[in-house]
């Protein structure tokens, strides 16, 4: 009845977690007709009726693996895994509705701290205009996990997927980008320094963007609305979840395109910039493998280039290649180096 199979695995780090998904669900069919979109992208595309379609999206977090509650509040907690969610449906050119909580959590937390939990998921779905309307709750003896499903809406027709990219299209970012890692870079720092000294409290003035951009980050629920007001379509559409470098390797794959980055292009805050120098950190390496910074990465034609130059929001870091090209960041040198993907690997062994 019990089997040892540890001679006949093979280690799940050395796939990471894409290539996981893509071996576990190379078997799946596609066989409702309802089924516009299935697994590959930020969110699963379902037919509603003639005139709508549904986004689908879920994911899940785990203590000591997403998160570290001893610097990350219980109430930002609960606001960020909704954001997470809320970020791919954003980027299916969606408008989120409902979302469901589901928790599995240890008898070491009170009441009172689950209260806190759910009151960042409240204070989200308030902010993001989404109702919650299911989930589950069951024991366990890990820590906390927390899983999120969050569904919304778009035009039949209107989902922007990874695979719409073309040659020559431009490659535009919003926001900026490697302040979520830095943030924390920082607060693993001050972990330290407690663990050490526990009568020290840390000053995180110095730091306030980029903590903030770690615990309490946003979805960019604007993009939409402002493309649709610069008249623009994007595509093909991504969240930065996993950081630069990884999410434009997605695009280059699920479109089969190549890509020209150009570093020097990169949006970054100045205080990344002068945080990584403390750390003795490259700016530009981090803001391609950091991750967790929820911006949107989306490509356009080349007659769009005009509409969007100069917009605060959203800034041109390349453009798109023949797929035989391969994909590359063009260096503030002028030297082409093959982009590869760097991002967090949750599977990798730690040991």
């Amino acid at each position: 009845m019990f089997e040892n199979r540890e001679n006949e695995t093979s280690g799940i780090e050395n796939l990471g977690e894409f290539g996981l998904i893509d071996h576990l669900t190379k078997n799946f069919t596609i066989n409702q007709k309802s089924t516009v979109k299935g697994i590959g992208d930020d969110a699963a595309v379902i037919a509603c009726d003639s005139k709508m379609e549904l986004v689908i999206t879920t994911d899940l977090l785990l203590e000591n693996v997403h998160f570290d509650l001893s610097y990350m509040p219980l109430k930002h907690l609960g606001y960020k895994a909704v954001v997470v969610n809320l970020s791919d449906v954003y980027a299916m050119n969606a408008e989120p509705t409902q979302i469901t909580v589901s928790i599995a959590v240890s008898n070491r937390f009170p009441v009172e701290a689950l209260e806190e939990l759910y009151a960042g998921i409240t204070a989200a779905s308030k902010f993001y205009n989404v109702d919650v309307v299911g989930g589950d709750t069951t024991s366990s003896t890990t820590g906390l996990l927390i899983s999120i499903t969050a569904i919304g809406t778009v035009k039949k027709g209107e989902a922007i997927l990874r695979s719409g990219a073309g040659v020559n299209d431009l490659l535009v970012v919003t926001g900026d980008l490697g302040a979520a890692y830095m943030g924390l870079q920082v607060l693993e720092r001050e972990k330290q320094v407690f663990l050490v000294n526990p009568n020290s409290q840390p000053d995180l003035e110095p730091y306030s963007y980029l903590v903030e951009r770690q615990l309490k980050p946003e979805a960019r629920k604007d993009i939409p609305a402002l493309l649709k007001e610069l008249g623009v379509k994007p595509t093909s559409m991504i969240d930065i979840s996993d950081g630069l470098s990884s999410e434009i390797i997605h695009l280059c794959k699920n479109s089969e395109v190549g890509c020209n980055l150009y570093e020097d292009k990169i949006p970054l805050d100045p205080q990344v910039i002068t945080v990584c120098e403390e750390f003795n950190i490259d700016s530009t390496t981090i803001a391609l493998n950091g991750g967790e910074d929820y911006e949107l990465l989306f490509t356009i034609k080349t007659e769009d280039f005009e509409k969007v130059k100069g917009n605060p929001h959203l800034t041109i870091i390349g453009h798109m290649t023949e797929e035989k090209e391969g994909t590359h960041l063009i260096t503030r040198a002028n030297t082409k180096i093959p982009l590869i993907a760097r991002g967090w690997n949750p599977l990798e062994n730690k040991d």
